[in-house]
């Protein structure tokens, strides 16, 4: 087996990369590239984004446990969660209005996560229908985040065009149904819905230009006038979400479709538990990358308690504070099945397109084939809490 080969070898090879390689650099790149009420409401959180800095944070206070005895053979890190192959247990989170980002948006994103062999998970506020997203990457694997409207009949549209388009899975969001206290946006005086912007799915669907008395959807890239404009959002932001969700709820929800269904958000043990006995074939742990809750607990430090109250009956997912491949090792070895990331592959979208959400995931890929080698291991099913150590002193620098 070389010393080096993969990704890293290709870089160095070409002599290096037009774009950074850590977390800082990304996020850097990303700012002096778009304009700052772009850049704020991507990278922004709730509040004083306490939230945010702890989700990263948390990461700090595991060690990886080395190991130098091996039997030589190379590391796999491809896995399967709900009969959904992955080259690896990491998923592009559900990010909404991509196109603040790069004007290929969702398609990009599906484009690089078909390439590279990454299951893609669709915002239901994304920029592109979700239609246009699946034509673009026809080979990709796909599922799709569900908000559930506060309106039957667009509920059951969404669901419908979801699967008749070919994603595999509803990702039903149960974490952004109250708006957080964004004070990057606040201070930008930019939200991004009220320009319809993140609108793709809505504005392509019948039930919701019925609603929104808009007439026939018109051809594709044909610009709203200003009246359209403020009736798409005003009824967006009446029916973007159900105030109410119950665990009975999943019974009318699988009587809609055939999908698995997933739940995201989900941060209690008690909770988790509820939802498991109505029948969600799994769950993610999430508090939404921070941006709703300032001042909350790290998702990570949420996840060992929804795993164990599951007792593996579902698969437990995780998204919030994934920035490294050696962050995505440890929350496996803590119990989750995969992985999501969100900013950071809005991040390569924003610096290089396809290309750059491209590279985002390759590096993921080399460093944490890397680590599971590194710490014993060659298939990410066989990780567990026997390769953590706790460490009592974190450090107080951020990931580079």
């Amino acid at each position: 087996m070389p010393y080096a080969g993969g990704y890293q070898s290709q870089v160095f090879a070409a002599g290096g990369s037009p774009f950074p390689f850590t977390v800082q650099g990304l996020e850097d790149a990303a700012r002096e590239k778009l304009p700052a009420p772009h850049f704020d409401y991507i990278a922004g959180g709730a509040g004083r984004e306490r939230t945010v800095a702890a989700n990263v944070d948390a990461f700090a206070r595991w060690g990886l446990n080395y190991r130098i005895l091996r039997d030589g053979k190379p590391g796999v890190p491809s896995y399967t969660v709900l009969d959904t192959p992955m080259a690896m247990p990491v998923l592009l989170a559900p990010a909404g209005v991509a196109d603040l980002a790069h004007p290929e948006a969702e398609r990009a994103a599906a484009r690089a996560a078909a390439d590279t062999g990454v299951v893609q998970v669709l915002s239901s506020a994304t920029s592109t229908a979700l239609e246009d997203v699946a034509e673009a990457a026809p080979e990709g694997r796909r599922w799709f985040q569900f908000a559930w409207p506060d309106d039957e009949k667009l509920a059951r549209s969404l669901i419908d065009r979801a699967e008749n388009a070919g994603y595999s899975a509803i990702v039903l969001q149960g974490d952004c149904h109250v708006a957080g206290w964004r004070t990057r946006e606040l201070d930008s005086a930019f939200f991004p819905f009220q320009r319809a912007h993140g609108m793709g799915n809505y504005l392509s669907d019948r039930r919701f230009r019925e609603l929104a008395v808009m007439g026939p959807r018109p051809a594709r890239g044909a610009a709203l006038d200003p009246a359209e404009v403020v009736a798409a959002a005003a009824t967006w932001n009446r029916l973007y979400t159900r105030p109410a969700l119950h665990p009975g709820d999943l019974a009318l929800l699988r009587a809609w479709t055939d999908l698995p269904v997933i739940v995201k958000g989900v941060c209690r043990p008690d909770e988790a538990t509820l939802l498991a006995d109505a029948g969600a074939d799994a769950l993610i742990v999430s508090n939404h990358g921070g941006r709703q809750l300032d001042s909350g607990l790290a998702a990570l430090d949420c996840l060992p308690g929804v795993v164990a109250a599951v007792g593996g009956r579902v698969p437990v997912l995780f998204d919030s504070g994934i920035r490294t491949g050696t962050d995505v090792l440890i929350a496996l070895a803590l119990g989750a099945s995969a992985v999501m990331i969100g900013r950071p592959w809005l991040y390569g979208l924003a610096i290089g397109g396809q290309e750059g959400v491209t590279h985002v995931l390759r590096c993921l890929e080399a460093e944490f084939t890397g680590a599971l080698a590194l710490t014993g291991h060659r298939d990410p099913a066989t990780l567990s809490p026997a390769d953590l150590t706790p460490v009592t002193t974190p450090s107080n620098r951020r990931a580079r």
